[in-house]
């Protein structure tokens, strides 16, 4: 039929050269004037169609078979009731024909009303019937009060059905919609025009030259497509970094570019007593706890940590020293030696500044980080200390209540310094350089409690979008109860700080929920779009 439809448009320009209104014409297959909504879209879709064709096909040279100008106008279509209506009669002519004539027959209770004709019809009928005097009460019944009706309303809903519109005007059209058998809606109908490239013919031209047609030699007679040189090509597919892995990459560079060497992260299983031992966190730690921490049940215990640092990391627990008194609870050689998926990269800081601090015991250690010193660092002095700037990006893992803003998985971005005669000054300068190079200025830092460093700092942030303080990272001075069992020297400090990474990125992002920025429920369109993050 589309064909049909498009071939009766084209002759139809031939013979008179304009169409000036497209509700003139009678749909192939259908008997009267295409005047309904339905009808309109189903022409639109024709002369869409002839547009899209080329005679020469050149239509980015606006060489076109036809033009079309779109009108708009109020239409009314039917509802459901409307079209049952239209079927079987207004509720009060239905009414009406089941009753008998007066006198002809015993009155038609209301109980048998309903049965005869519906509930619904008999009581809306029932009332519009009396009110347009075709029926009359007789006893307990209802008969016949006229012998012949109009049934209006039904001609009327056939009329909308038609032509969209009552000729009776506005006042029919609103009493059909307070009945709620007819709605409005808005429509259009159409002007055609010939186009520069008029033909009636609607034989497909040609997209390719094939084997067939050159043996055959069919492309002699063939019409053949146009190459639209203006037409973009097909977007090239390839891989797309994540949003977290682009800021990680531009947090990254902060680091490289402030000096930063990157410590490796890559052991996601850690001991207890490197992710929480090590660091002075107490083996009664509500962190420690199922609830909190991911356990590994094969293996579940670790290989020895070296022994004398063990020993000394166990007697500071217990007995104290270094200026501590010690936690003075029982030492669990079970509880340190227990495997866990860690839950920070704290753990593999430990391990670095241990590593650190071995010329400083007296000691050599594969991979020793005084083996590749950085460029303009500071030469070792008669103790083996040198100062470092480490700092690293990985995964973490916590036994969390999956929500919005937490997952059970994240990334955690990690610096440490470590040199002589370091203060609490020292290390909010450097927070307030760190912050700045990623856009955040105006910072403001709480005291706080954190097992392994003292002083300890939060780190908040003004939010202009939510137009509040924010967050945004912790930080302190590692503790001598941490640092001395390694062996460093009493002068030397420590700064340790801490952020996630997923905060930022939902912040750079404007992402309101982080399962959509990680999981199943991630966009890859949204990957692929994503613009690149510049601090």
């Amino acid at each position: 039929m589309a064909e049909l439809l498009q071939q009766l448009i084209l002759d139809t320009l031939d013979a008179q050269s304009t169409l000036p209104d497209t509700r003139t014409l009678t749909i192939p297959g259908q008997s009267s004037s295409a005047n309904s909504h339905d009808a309109q879209i189903t022409i639109l879709g024709a002369l869409n169609s002839l547009l899209s064709r080329e005679a020469s096909l050149l239509s980015f040279s606006h060489d076109l078979m036809i033009t079309y100008e779109t009108h708009e106008v109020s239409s009314h279509v039917l509802t459901p009731e409307g079209v049952q209506i239209v079927r079987e009669g207004s509720h009060e002519a239905r009414v009406w024909a089941a009753l008998p004539e007066r006198g002809a027959g015993a009155p038609l209770s209301a109980q048998d009303l309903k049965k005869a004709v519906g509930d619904e019809a008999a009581k809306v009928g029932q009332g519009r019937a009396f009110k347009s005097g075709w029926i009359a009460k007789e006893g307990n019944g209802f008969v016949k009060a006229v012998s012949t009706i109009k049934d209006t309303t039904q001609i009327e809903l056939h009329e909308v059905e038609s032509l969209g519109t009552l000729a009776a005007g506005e006042k029919a059209l609103a009493e059909l919609r307070k009945r709620k058998l007819i709605i409005q809606r808005k429509g259009q109908w159409f002007t055609v025009h010939k186009g520069t490239n008029f033909s009636t013919s609607i034989a497909k031209p040609e997209t390719d030259l094939t084997v067939d047609m050159l043996t055959s030699g069919s492309w002699k007679n063939s019409t053949f497509k146009k190459y639209n040189f203006e037409a973009d090509g097909i977007p090239t597919s390839g891989g797309a970094l994540h949003p977290i892995l682009k800021v990680r990459e531009e947090i990254r560079g902060i680091f490289l570019e402030m000096g930063f060497e990157e410590m490796p992260t890559g052991t996601f299983v850690e001991s207890g007593f490197w992710c929480f031992d090590a660091l002075f966190v107490p083996q009664l730690h509500p962190a420690r706890e199922l609830q909190d921490t991911f356990y590994l049940s094969d293996p579940s215990t670790s290989l020895p940590p070296p022994s004398a640092y063990y020993d000394r990391v166990a007697r500071v627990h217990e007995h104290g020293g270094y200026g501590s008194i010690g936690y003075r609870t029982p030492w669990s050689h079970e509880e340190s030696h227990k495997l866990l998926l860690r839950t920070h990269t704290t753990a593999s800081s430990a391990a670095m500044l241990y590593k650190l601090a071995a010329k400083c015991r007296g000691e050599d250690i594969d991979g020793d980080l005084s083996a590749n010193p950085q460029s303009g660092a500071a030469q070792l002095s008669d103790d083996g200390f040198r100062p470092a700037k480490l700092f690293s990006i990985d995964r973490v893992f916590r036994n969390e209540t999956m929500d919005a803003t937490h997952l059970a998985e994240f990334h955690q971005v990690e610096g440490v310094v470590a040199d002589r005669n370091l203060t609490l000054a020292d290390l909010i300068s450097f927070m307030r350089t760190f912050f700045r190079k990623m856009g955040m200025t105006g910072l403001r830092f709480k005291p706080a409690y954190n097992p392994y460093t003292e002083p300890s700092l939060e780190i908040f942030a003004w939010h202009p979008l939510l137009e509040k303080w924010v967050e945004i990272g912790n930080s302190g001075m590692f503790r001598p109860e941490m640092l001395a069992p390694m062996g460093f020297p009493p002068d030397v400090r420590v700064h340790g700080w801490g952020i996630g990474l997923e905060r930022p990125t939902m912040i750079r992002y404007g992402v309101n929920n982080i399962r959509t920025l990680v999981g199943h429920k991630t966009s890859i369109e949204n990957v692929e779009n994503s613009p690149a993050v510049m601090f």
